[in-house]
């Protein structure tokens, strides 16, 4: 058994991509480009010594390479052109809705401020939308970090709250559960911002965390998050309430070589809502595109399968359902015709 679903299929297919960090699509040519405009000695001077250097083989040594690289962002321009490249690039992918993380701890630690980055990496927001790419950011918290730090990130990104919609988790999740946080996400969720956050794949109290996420933080994703299958009530649980997961195959193929494909179509067979994304593409060899058909392939799902995915993301969004509706009427669209 083969799938039928082709290339032009898997990345035509109107969809929204709401697990990509802008940091992770630092391709290596962007990267040498910024490092020579700010003076910046990355140690590497073409493409290929910069690409040679993207190898990990756990979250560990991944968040070695990934946040050192981030020392060419400088200025507000950086910012903007790494966002603008990756917009581009979405096109290309058929995303019609982006929601995207950026870390400002990995840029205020190291002397960049906070609206220096908001402002470029929102410059480039209201580029797509004019032409027609629906996207907004997402604030997310280093859970490696202290619980101060995020408090004091929030403060300081509130002013521009006008500029995002949400908040997040990422980075290291060993000794670092969400309840950590209780306190940021409680003030963000009165400040009306959305919550979502990391539940890593295969992690140490995963189920824990999943659930503390959902039932004491107020997530209404869980990005990665596919351990749930673990737990039936809390499938029914996620299930029940609108619950989406933003997994994303390729990243997860650096952890396990199933991609967690067996968990993503169980979860989709059992009513919740899982999209599929590219987590940090320049890194992990693909954009959102490469995601869906590479977990076609692996796993032989059906164009229909892809489809219902696609609309899950659409349905998952932060966005007003009549957004909703005109997306859903692009994918009838795009299936009619393909």
């Amino acid at each position: 058994m083969s799938t039928d679903v082709t290339r032009d299929f898997a990345f035509g297919l109107p969809k929204a991509e709401l697990h990509l960090h802008l940091e992770g699509t630092l391709e290596p040519d962007l990267k040498l480009a910024l490092a020579r405009k700010n003076g910046v000695d990355i140690g590497q001077s073409t493409v290929e010594e910069v690409q040679a250097t993207y190898r990990f083989n756990d979250l560990t040594s991944f968040l070695a390479v990934y946040y050192p690289a981030m020392d060419v962002l400088q200025d507000e321009d950086d910012f903007y052109a790494l966002a603008a490249a990756y917009f581009q690039r979405a096109r290309a992918n058929g995303v019609v809705r982006a929601e995207c993380f950026f870390d400002p701890q990995a840029h205020t630690t190291r002397g960049i401020e906070i609206d220096t980055v908001i402002r470029g990496y929102h410059r480039a927001v209201v580029e797509a939308r004019e032409t027609g790419l629906s996207a907004d950011l997402i604030l997310c918290f280093l859970r490696d970090m202290s619980a101060e730090s995020a408090l004091e990130t929030l403060q300081a990104a509130l002013p521009y709250k006008h500029m995002f919609i949400g908040v997040g988790l990422d980075s290291d999740e060993r000794d670092n559960p969400p309840t950590k946080f209780a306190r940021v996400f409680q003030l963000a969720r009165e400040a009306g911002l959305h919550v979502t956050m990391h539940c890593d794949i295969d992690q140490v109290g995963s189920i824990d965390n999943i659930r503390a996420a959902l039932t004491e933080l107020g997530a209404q994703r869980l990005d990665h998050g596919t351990n749930i299958v673990e737990d039936p009530e809390l499938v029914a649980y996620a299930r029940d309430h609108g619950i989406g997961l933003t997994s994303c195959p390729l990243s997860n193929s650096f952890v396990t070589e199933e991609m967690k494909g067996k968990e993503i179509v169980e979860l989709t067979a059992a009513g919740v809502k899982v999209s599929i994304n590219s987590d940090d593409p320049a890194y992990f060899g693909g954009y959102v595109g490469d995601n869906y058909l590479g977990l076609a392939e692996r796993f032989n799902l059906s164009r229909a399968d892809l489809e219902r995915i696609a609309r899950n993301s659409i349905d998952i969004a932060w966005i007003p359902d009549e957004q909703k509706k005109a997306m859903h009427a692009r994918i009838d669209s795009f299936v009619a015709q393909h």
